[in-house]
């Protein structure tokens, strides 16, 4: 027993330590986009800060969600966070997975460059919308009486640039659309076309779903917010995803094709793996023929036969 976990550790190590040089490499020539992505999510925090600064308070609009789910009350928001959360830290922990499976079809660095311009993609619309119109929040925080419900204006320029924890969780203004919705959508489209796994493909887009119903009945959104996210993320995925360039697959096989110029014993050698050159490993088209006695294939689709 320690002997096969001490064979499956070193296995683990050496896995682990060639998917780190990979990976290296291919950070080494994206890391532009990387960085790219995490400004725009700054970005993003400041812009939804900056709303906040000229939310007013007022009544809460009519919304058919509103009527139809019941409210959770102030003392249940924290679900639809776990919910957020555990969407995050699985999507989070799963593009890190070809450190330590054997199977594996994504890179890290290249799906994360891919993730991060399908959220800037959605948060640059979602910027523009939530200052075309600013609506009454819906939140508890948000509405008349609250003392979060106003921000004060800020008494230097450095104040605006920073971002505030509470703040994030408090902030009110940033409606249409859901900022939850963006990154629980796209990490499922995601894993829709990267995953292996049909039940948590399936699960994915449950969850999705649930996390719309709750965010609705926490009265964190209203309605709106949620079905424009729906719609608007999928499309921009979709459109995005026809322009960047495609991920390589990893679970492409290459075979070696056996040329007809080469010997019997070359030929051999060949398809035991030995001398090969690397010229020979590529896709193998299969064509109509035989072999000869020689080794060297033969078509007769040009006689007719």
């Amino acid at each position: 027993m320690t002997l096969y976990i001490r064979r499956e550790s070193s296995k683990l190590w050496k896995r682990f330590c060639s998917e780190i040089a990979t990976e290296i490499g291919l950070l080494a020539e994206n890391w532009k986009y990387l960085v790219a992505g995490i400004i725009c999510q700054y970005i993003h925090g400041i812009a939804a800060k900056g709303v906040h600064y000229i939310h007013r308070p007022g009544p809460t609009l009519q919304d058919l969600g509103f009527f139809l789910l019941p409210e959770l009350g102030q003392e249940r928001s924290y679900i639809s966070e776990t919910v957020f959360t555990t969407v995050f830290v699985s999507f989070f922990l799963w593009t890190f997975h070809p450190f330590i499976l054997k199977s594996k079809k994504i890179y890290t660095v290249l799906i994360w460059c891919r993730v991060l311009a399908f959220l800037v993609a959605c948060q640059f619309l979602r910027v523009i919308t939530f200052y075309s119109t600013q609506l009454p929040g819906p939140n508890y925080h948000c509405r008349e009486g609250s003392k979060v419900a106003r921000m004060p204006w800020p008494k230097n320029p450095l104040e605006v640039l920073e971002i505030n924890p509470h703040g994030v969780m408090y902030g009110c203004g940033d409606l249409i659309f859901s900022s939850h919705m963006i990154f629980t959508l796209t990490f499922v489209l995601t894993y829709q076309k990267y995953g292996t796994k049909r039940f948590i493909k399936l699960v994915g887009w449950l969850t999705a779903f649930v996390q719309s119903l709750l965010i609705i009945a926490s009265r964190k959104h209203y309605t709106v917010d949620v079905v424009v996210a729906w719609y608007t993320v999928n499309l921009v995925v979709f459109c995005l995803d026809k322009k960047l360039p495609e991920l390589p697959d990893r679970t492409t096989v290459l075979l070696p094709v056996i040329s007809k110029d080469r010997t019997k014993e070359e030929n051999h050698k060949l398809l035991n793996g030995n001398g090969v050159d690397p010229a020979d490993w590529r896709p193998r088209a299969q064509v109509n023929g035989k072999i000869d006695s020689n080794g060297v294939h033969t078509d007769n689709s040009i006689n007719g036969a």
